[in-house]
């Protein structure tokens, strides 16, 4: 199923590089969900579907680690499961309702299996994350985050234009420069903290980067452009050199830990 990955033993895939200051997250990589929780009463077919995970976001981010000698880290779970781009306190963490789909695994969800999801899963993949920013800060590194996201065309009978998005919060260090030139290539519709906000408090950016002054940005690709191998290197190929002339070009800048603050609430 699309981009799911068989080892069901860690809730994190990581691929680790030496010096290198960019780290690449993936938080809805996968669409596994354990057996134990019986997939959570979906079809084979919806699992496969947007709702379950970030098609081709995991196959992009992986192109892009190799084009960027970047490490990366991926989540090794469906967000229907648990949402680690959400905080822990935040109603849609696990979500009864996913666009207008009900998910009977999670109707009637106790409080004790809550906390054990985010126990076993969001927990340990956000530690993953902590771990390689402490490492790399206790190298005298400030690491770059970019996150890899991927959107559907068409939600709820609208059609949504923009083909790549940059999302970003009030630090505009790379989402700026970045903005600058995709849009002077006039090669993709660029869409400019749509169709979500890049602004949400507890949410994985927020929680590493936001709240410690770390360099970083959201990217999301309509995922009909990553759907397959073809599509992502086309994307891993523009968007990393797009990226490196980003960082390059702002050395000094992003070599620095700045707070910003937040627009969230």
């Amino acid at each position: 199923m699309g981009d799911q990955y068989q080892d069901i033993t860690q809730p994190y895939n990581i691929i680790k590089k030496k010096n290198t200051n960019t780290l690449l997250i993936c938080d809805h990589a996968s669409n596994l969900i354990p057996p134990k929780y019986e997939n959570l009463g979906l079809s084979e077919k919806l699992l496969s579907e947007h709702i379950s995970y970030d098609i081709g976001a995991a196959g992009l981010t992986r192109k892009m680690c190799n084009l960027m000698n970047s490490q990366a880290i991926l989540s090794n779970f469906s967000r229907l499961l648990i949402d680690p781009n959400r905080s822990v306190d935040d109603p849609t963490l696990i979500m009864r309702f996913a666009d207008k789909f009900i998910i009977p695994g999670n109707r009637y969800i106790t409080n004790n299996d809550t906390r054990m999801r985010v126990k076993e899963y969001y927990n340990q993949y956000h530690k993953k994350i902590e771990d390689v920013i402490t490492s790399s800060l206790n190298d005298n590194t400030v690491p770059i985050l970019i996150s890899i996201h991927s959107f559907t065309r068409k939600f709820r009978d609208k059609i949504r234009p923009w083909e790549i998005s940059i999302l970003w919060d009030s630090d505009d260090r790379i989402s700026a420069p970045l903005i600058n030139y995709l849009e002077c290539d006039n090669k993709y519709v660029i869409g400019n903290n749509q169709p979500y906000k890049g602004y949400l408090r507890g949410d994985t950016l927020y929680t590493h980067a936001t709240s410690r002054g770390l360099p970083h940005v959201l990217i999301e690709v309509r995922n009909d452009l990553i759907a397959n191998n073809d599509g992502q290197e086309t994307i891993a190929n523009y968007l990393s050199k797009k990226l490196m002339q980003v960082i390059n070009a702002n050395k000094r800048n992003l070599s620095k830990i700045k707070q910003f603050g937040t627009r969230s609430h």
